[in-house]
C-alpha cells in the first residue's frame, strides 16, 4: 500500500539513492547459538553504516513464504510480488537481450546430471563453464518440434533460456524441474486447458534434449521452469520520476531491472569493477541498483565460510561507494540462502538504511540478531523503496 501511495506523493529532487542487494544475504548459524554468515563476517564498514543509520528485517513476500529471486527483487523495487507474478524465463530472456514477442513463451533452463535410471543427481551439473554452456546450448538450438519454433541461448554456467514461438502457446505450464535431487524430471502438465499445446511442445523439446545430451557429461539432461510471457509493468520513472540505472552481472537480474524501466549499465564481474561503473555513471541517474551474486552462490553450495568471505569482499569495497556521497543507501538481500539449508529460505532478511535524516537506533553491528532490534522494525519488503524515497526528500506530505 505504501508504494502505491508513494506514487501519488512523489516529487522531484536532486538526490541520489543506492540499493545494494547481496543476493541470499540472510543466513543461519552452523551450530546452535553460533553466528550466521553475516554475523561471522568481518564487516567494519557495514557495521559503521548500521550504527549511523537504521536497521531492521524485511519479509519479501509473506511470513513463512520462501521467495524466488524474481519476487524478492520485485518487492525491493516497490512492486507487490503477489500482484505481479512473473516467471523467471522472461527475466532470463530479457537479461540476455533475447527478443520476445506476444507469440513467445520463455523458460529458464538448467543443464543437470541424471543417473542411469533418469534421476537427477545434480540440478546444476556441477555449474559447468560458460564455454560448455555455449556449446551445449548450440546443440539444443538445433532441435525442432511440431507446433512451435524453438530458440535456445546460453546464459551463464549451467543456465540457458529456451524461447518457444508459435500461435496458441500459453505460459500456464508446470515445471520439469523437481527442485530436488533423487527424482526424475516430471513431465510438463497444462495448468489450464488452453495450455495443452504448450505442454506437448515442452515435453517434445525435453525428450529431444535428452537424446541430444545423452553422451555428454556431466550435463546430460535439462530442467525447465519459470514459463512466462512478457508482462507490462509501470516503470520506476513512471511511478516515482526516478532515472534508474542497474549494475548487475547475471542476466536474470539485468532482466528484472529492464522490466522496472532501469537502464542496464555495462560493468565488470567484481564488486570493485561494479563500483567503478557506479562512479563513472554517477551523474546520469537518480537511483542505482547494484546486485552481488556470490553470497547466494556460496549459500546454495552449502559453503558457510565462502559466503562470509563474499560479504567481507563487499565490505572492503564499500568505502568507494560511500565516498560518492549517496543521500540514501540501503543494503539488504532479495531472500535468505542459509548455507545450512543450501537453498532459499523463508527467513526475514536483514536491512540497513543509511541517510543523513536517519533516526539512529541502538544497533551498532549489521547482522540478523542485531537487526531484530532495529528502528525499521519488521518491514514488508515492498515498503523499503518508499522509506528510501522519504529519506531522499522525494515524497510530499499526505493530506492537509
Amino acid at each position: 500500500m505504501g508504494a502505491d501511495l508513494a506514487r501519488e506523493l512523489a516529487i522531484p529532487a536532486e538526490t541520489k539513492l543506492v540499493l545494494l542487494v547481496l543476493d541470499g544475504l540472510g543466513g543461519l548459524p552452523r551450530e546452535a547459538g553460533g553466528p550466521t554468515e553475516l554475523e561471522a563476517a568481518a564487516t567494519p564498514t557495514l557495521d559503521r553504516l548500521a550504527a549511523e543509520g537504521v536497521t531492521g528485517l524485511l519479509t519479501l513476500v509473506a511470513p513463512g513464504i520462501t521467495p524466488g529471486s524474481g519476487p524478492g527483487h520485485l518487492a525491493l523495487f516497490g512492486y507487490d510480488p503477489l500482484t505481479h507474478r512473473i516467471g523467471r524465463g522472461i527475466l532470463e530472456a530479457l537479461g540476455i537481450d533475447l527478443p520476445v514477442t506476444p507469440l513467445d513463451v520463455a523458460a529458464r533452463g538448467n543443464f543437470c546430471t541424471v543417473d542411469g535410471a533418469g534421476r537427477v543427481t545434480d540440478r546444476r551439473a556441477g555449474r559447468v563453464s560458460d564455454a560448455t554452456c555455449r556449446t551445449l546450448s548450440a546443440l539444443l538450438d538445433k532441435i525442432t518440434v511440431d507446433g512451435a519454433e524453438v530458440t535456445v541461448q546460453p546464459v551463464k554456467e549451467h543456465r540457458f533460456v529456451v524461447r518457444f514461438r508459435g500461435e496458441g502457446l500459453s505460459e500456464a505450464v508446470s515445471e520439469t524441474d523437481p527442485q530436488q535431487e533423487g527424482q526424475a524430471p516430471p513431465k510438463a502438465e497444462p495448468l489450464q486447458p488452453e495450455a495443452a499445446k504448450s505442454a506437448r511442445v515442452v515435453n517434445a523439446f525435453v525428450d529431444a534434449a535428452r537424446g541430444v545430451l545423452r553422451d555428454q557429461h556431466p550435463a546430460n539432461m535439462v530442467l525447465l521452469r519459470g514459463f512466462a510471457r512478457h508482462p507490462a509493468l509501470p516503470t520506476l520513472r513512471e511511478r516515482f520520476g526516478l532515472r534508474a540505472g542497474a549494475i548487475a552481472v547475471y542476466p536474470m537480474y539485468r532482466g528484472l531491472a529492464r522490466l522496472a524501466g532501469m537502464e542496464v549499465l555495462p560493468t565488470g564481474t567484481t564488486i570493485t569493477e561494479q563500483l567503478a561503473t557506479l562512479r563513472d555513471r554517477w551523474a546520469e541517474f537518480d537511483f542505482f541498483y547494484i546486485h552481488v551474486k556470490r553470497t547466494d552462490t556460496a549459500g546454495e553450495d552449502g559453503d558457510f565460510a565462502a559466503k562470509a568471505r563474499a560479504i567481507e569482499e563487499v565490505d572492503r569495497a564499500l568505502p568507494a561507494l560511500v565516498a560518492l556521497g549517496p543521500d540514501v543507501l540501503a543494503v539488504t538481500g532479495d531472500h535468505s540462502t542459509p548455507a545450512a539449508l543450501r537453498a532459499h529460505s523463508w527467513h526475514p532478511v536483514p536491512v540497513l538504511l543509511w541517510a543523513r535524516t536517519c533516526r539512529p537506533d541502538t544497533v551498532t553491528t549489521f547482522g540478523e540478531r542485531p537487526c531484530e532490534a532495529g528502528g525499521l522494525g519488521h518491514l514488508p519488503g515492498r515498503e523499503l523503496l518508499t522509506v528510501m524515497l522519504a529519506h531522499a526528500g522525494r515524497l510530499t506530505k499526505f493530506g492537509a
